[in-house]
């Protein structure tokens, strides 16, 4: 059976490598993707990633993971903040949640600095730039491995 994984990113993640260099980094959304297919081709699983800036189509895609019955990965960006429907749907999940961030968001600003996404995530990483991914991707394959 294969295994499946929803690589998800939210707002202004299609600004990597450009948008606040000295905060996210040079890597872009396409580094990311690279490095994330690198890591589900060695673990054998097989990877769906994108990214939107439109809270209704990330609360699609989980529905769609959902019934792949695939863990998810996600770094909600802005909507970690506030997303209620987002948050939702990742509730129905039955299979692993990682949230990862770029930045540390613990050490931001009060108005940056908890995730109402965490409520539902297995894991939290946070801080370690875009091997932050790697980390998560491993993270949900070690979670779903007993399934």
């Amino acid at each position: 059976m294969t295994r499946n994984l929803f690589v998800l990113n939210g707002s202004n993640l299609n600004m990597l490598g450009v948008r606040e260099p000295e905060r996210y980094g040079r890597a872009t959304l396409d580094d990311v993707r690279a490095d994330c297919e690198r890591v589900a081709a060695e673990l054998g699983i097989e990877l769906f990633f994108a990214q939107s800036n439109a809270e209704h189509e990330l609360v699609e895609w989980v529905h769609e993971a959902f019934r792949r019955h695939a863990a998810v990965v996600i770094n909600p960006a802005g909507f970690s903040f506030g997303s209620m429907p987002l948050l939702d749907a990742l509730h129905m999940l039955s299979t692993p949640v990682v949230e990862v961030h770029i930045t540390n968001i613990h050490a931001r600003d009060a108005d940056h600095r908890h995730s109402i996404v965490s409520k539902v995530a297995h894991v939290v990483i946070a801080g370690a730039g875009t091997y932050g991914y790697e980390l998560a991707i491993r993270a949900a394959d070690r979670l779903t491995a007993g399934e």
